[in-house]
């Protein structure tokens, strides 16, 4: 059914499927406050389909997890400098209540204090401005709060993320937009010629035996990538692929290389 609503996630974490049912896959995640356009809904009411706002990934959400916002509210959100948590974990005080939060979550609580708050926010935890942009330390300072992390499909927070959602999550703590999907970041930021240009935060993509891409991770220098394989790990990077350090086995072949730092 046809349907228009405007939303903000107000939960620790949702999960967004594939399909409307409880069985269908997880392809990503909401974390708290992030937004979105709900574009449809099963006859029952008990599903909503909708686009996320920060990367126009689409997917079905369980209407009981729907927090309804304005359009004007939601507009807001899209304009406004809100804050992105940097903790592994924190805590906010939300209409009294307190909710553990992930790191990646937006706070919307501004910097200019301009705002028309609907509601009522206490955040005590490390934030900085979601634009933000900064260096490739502070970029492996992000990622390697993410190491151990399990690998789970959809997954984009530190108990729980796959290989792109790993790379989008990392970008954007450091004021960078990649898009969900693995083939989407393969096609994004500048190409780097050859593997003897890769530059620290580079990202690095992988191919299948049919050449299709299939996994990324961030370049750390010393020859070493950072990526979501079984778990978020540190591995060998060779002109060949990335092999894993502790069987000596090439896991993944490499494709071609993106930068999304600055030169």
């Amino acid at each position: 059914m046809d349907y228009t609503d405007y939303g903000v996630c107000r939960l620790s974490v949702v999960p967004v499927r594939a399909a409307a049912a409880d069985t269908s896959a997880q392809t990503t995640q909401l974390l708290f406050g992030e937004h979105y356009e709900v574009t449809e809904q099963t006859r029952d009411r008990a599903w909503l389909r909708i686009r996320i706002a920060y990367d126009q990934y689409e997917g079905w959400l369980d209407a009981r997890q729907h927090h309804s916002v304005s359009r004007e509210y939601f507009d807001y959100l899209n304009r406004t400098e809100f804050k992105i948590t940097t903790d592994l974990t924190a805590s906010i005080l939300y209409n009294k209540s307190p909710i553990p939060i992930l790191i990646g979550s937006i706070i919307p609580i501004s910097s200019s204090e301009l705002f028309k708050m609907e509601e009522q926010f206490a955040f005590n935890g490390d934030a900085k401005n979601l634009g933000q942009k900064r260096e490739p330390e502070f970029l492996y300072k992000m990622a390697y709060k993410y190491l151990n992390a399990p690998y789970q499909g959809g997954g984009r927070g530190p108990f729980g993320i796959d290989a792109s959602g790993f790379t989008q999550m990392v970008a954007k703590l450091c004021g960078y937009t990649l898009l969900r999907d693995v083939w989407q970041q393969a096609n994004q930021g500048r190409a780097v010629k050859s593997f003897q240009e890769r530059k620290m935060g580079d990202l690095f993509f992988f191919k299948d035996a049919e050449g299709r891409i299939v996994h990324t991770g961030i370049f750390q220098g010393g020859d070493k990538i950072i990526h979501a394989s079984g778990r978020v790990r540190i591995d060998a990077l060779t002109e060949a692929g990335i092999e894993d350090f502790d069987t000596k086995q090439l896991t993944y072949a490499f494709a071609h290389i993106r930068r999304i730092l600055p030169d």
